[in-house]
């Protein structure tokens, strides 16, 4: 599979390749380099590091809106 890396250094994904990493807008990707090339897998949540967080959310008021939390400002800790 060929994908063709624009000017500004910005790759477009055939949506089978994000679909099949099970990533969505705001999700992250990971290179890793090896020998022979680079591996790519979705980044996921460490869940060690969710533990600060631990108390500060609050329980039974309705389903957690990931994309306002990642809108708003937390520790500087907790961002990759």
């Amino acid at each position: 599979m060929i994908v063709k890396l624009t000017g500004k250094r910005q790759i477009t994904f055939p949506a089978r390749v994000l679909e099949a990493l099970g990533v969505k807008p705001g999700d992250r990707l990971e290179l890793e380099q090896r020998p022979d090339g680079f591996i790519l897998r979705a980044r996921r949540i460490d869940r060690a590091r969710l533990a600060p967080l631990r108390g500060k959310l609050p329980h039974g008021e309705g389903a957690f809106d990931l994309e306002i939390f990642r809108d708003e400002p937390h520790d500087g800790t907790l961002r990759d």
